[in-house]
């Protein structure tokens, strides 16, 4: 039956190896059981309860993958998105984590009509490349920032005023000898080593390494019932607590934008690239059932939004197990199943500390830091959006602030170098947008 229904003759694969690859790439992706919940519980959200909405929507979205579009992907909460999540809406811009659920579960419902229209890939189309790129560059450099300071390796001078609202951003080497800093280098190492080495569970078995380690120096806690397996927590702290009230404001504009936008080109990205890699492209070289693909992230963002953790996306994790022979959505299924799987073991990702996780933030930042090779800054006029797009999002704790001022600066210097025939009237509208959205503030 499952080989009928996936095709696992046409793609010249069987039960065994799909099911191995799943394994191998939910090893790469269970690290975001841990990262995921130290991120968001930054914004007040229940720890617990996140383990939870983590896993379960990570299963329903990668189960739409594996049933519907029949890829072997997985997909899960993304990062850089849980970033945005926290640090901007919640702690810069001042809004309730119950808000920024809301404007998740409306980038959700958004992101359904947009695929099934096929409007997702025009408006992506429109975006230039450098840009895609620069994104992602920047948003690997504000991850990896976020894991230094999560660790104490980098103290950022961020002070609370009131409301969940963060001042200051002054950057400082930490105490790298106390505690915090020392378990992220010893999970940082240990990482570094097995990818060396091409261990497939590398960041996850860094965190592990990390966490171990913080036993004898006091950093890690185990469960006061000692119990290491338990049923699921529940999700009553966190699910269906959409706040509406002020979704009619330049802010959630802007805050569905810069979801809209970070995800388009991460999910596209990422679907693109594996497909690739596991020779499932076309003969025209176009990503297959594309509008499956994207229908996966869509429903799992909306089941996000309603459950309560961050956006969705593809994992470009799923290289691993595309690397392990990984074809069909079989390997996707396989992933799905683990995750359900996991929903028993929260107490053991609860007894991770932040330090801990750090490891796996400063390693996706690095490979994230990839796309910069792809930049062609020898053209001015791409070299300094690129440029612009990459160190704001750092500099200014922002992902917003850094693709606000990537493509305002691109479209005022090809206009003003007379290039202005090379720009898509998309991005004359989203140029005016951010204009608007300046003046406003």
């Amino acid at each position: 039956m499952l080989a009928k229904f996936f095709q696992l003759n046409a793609h010249k694969t069987t039960v065994k190896k799909e099911v191995l690859a799943g394994l191998t790439t939910f090893s790469t992706m269970a690290y975001i059981l841990a990262v995921n919940p130290s991120i968001l519980s930054r914004a007040g959200m229940d720890f617990n309860a996140l383990i939870t909405a983590t896993a379960l929507t990570a299963a329903i979205g990668t189960l739409v993958m594996a049933l519907y579009a029949k890829l072997p992907i997985g997909v899960a909460p993304g990062m850089g998105l849980n970033a945005f999540f926290a640090y901007t809406i919640v702690s810069s811009m001042g809004y309730s984590w119950q808000f920024a659920l809301t404007a998740v579960f409306l980038e959700g419902i958004i992101f359904i009509f947009l695929s099934l229209f096929h409007i997702r890939e025009a408006i992506i189309n429109s975006i230039p490349e450098n840009l895609k790129h620069a994104i992602s560059v920047g948003i690997g450099l504000l991850i990896a920032l976020i894991g230094m300071a999560n660790a104490g390796i980098i103290e950022t001078g961020m002070r609370h005023v009131g409301e969940g609202r963060l001042d200051g951003v002054i950057l400082k080497m930490g105490d790298v000898t106390s505690v915090g800093p020392l378990v992220a280098l010893i999970g940082l190492i240990v990482s570094a080593v097995l990818m060396y080495r091409k261990v497939n569970a590398a960041l996850l078995i860094g965190i592990l390494a990390a966490t171990i380690a913080g036993i004898p120096l006091g950093l890690t806690h185990f469960p006061e019932n000692g119990h290491l397996v338990s049923l699921p927590p529940s999700l009553a702290p966190i699910a269906f607590k959409l706040e509406f009230d002020k979704i009619f404001s330049l802010d959630m504009v802007v805050i569905l934008f810069t979801l809209l936008m970070v995800n388009l080109f991460d999910t596209v990205g990422t679907l693109i690239g594996l497909c690739n890699k596991a020779g499932l492209m076309d003969a025209n070289g176009r990503l297959p059932r594309a509008k499956q693909a994207l229908m996966a992230d869509a429903v799992g963002t909306t089941a996000a939004g309603l459950l309560g953790t961050s956006v969705v996306t593809a994992y470009v994790e799923s290289a691993s197990g595309i690397a392990a022979g990984g074809k069909t959505g079989l390997t996707a299924l396989t992933v799905a199943g683990m995750f359900l799987l996991s929903l028993f073991f929260a107490p053991v990702f609860a007894m991770i500390p932040a330090a801990a996780t750090a490891p796996a933030l400063i390693i996706v930042g690095m490979l994230m830091m990839g796309s910069v090779g792809k930049i062609d800054f020898n053209d001015v006029t791409e070299a300094i959006p690129a440029f612009l797009a990459i160190v704001m999002m750092p500099y200014s704790y922002s992902i917003a602030e850094g693709i606000v001022f990537g493509m305002l600066s691109y479209v005022l210097l090809k206009v003003l170098t007379g290039q202005y025939k090379t720009i898509s009237p998309i991005m004359y509208v989203l140029a005016a947008l951010f204009i608007v959205t300046f003046l406003v503030k």
